[in-house]
């Protein structure tokens, strides 16, 4: 059994900032990369930024700038850290991790059950 736990989503006004975590448990052989996701009301999912486990990063054209991805493989954790928001920023935010599981050996997306993201003055 694999769990991404998310947290910090939250009310934020125009311009403000918040950092979403995501902590990975569980059954883990290793993990190759950890990304965020986001959905806004009918649309359609999109990855906003991702981080491999060698460090690398890539993002949304809509948030770089803006938005930092960052990591600890330690604590298979990631977190974005959200600034100068804006009004379409607002989605429910989902954590996603590419990762072997211990005793399958199966190689998946898993993913976190989501956080809500509102922008709003």
């Amino acid at each position: 059994q694999v769990q991404l736990v998310e947290s910090g989503g939250g009310l934020v006004q125009p311009g403000g900032s918040l950092r979403l975590s995501c902590a990975a448990s569980g059954s883990i052989f290793k993990i190759y990369a950890m990304a965020w996701y986001r959905q806004a009301p009918g649309k359609q999912r999109e990855l906003v930024a991702q981080i491999t486990s060698e460090d690398s990063t890539n993002y949304a054209n809509s948030v770089k700038g803006r938005f930092t991805i960052s990591g600890d493989n330690a604590k298979n954790t990631v977190y974005l850290q959200m600034n100068s928001l804006k009004p379409e920023d607002t989605a429910v935010y989902y954590c996603n991790a590419d990762l072997v599981h211990r005793f399958s050996l199966i190689r998946r997306d898993y993913w976190g059950q989501g956080t809500q993201v509102t922008v709003s003055s």
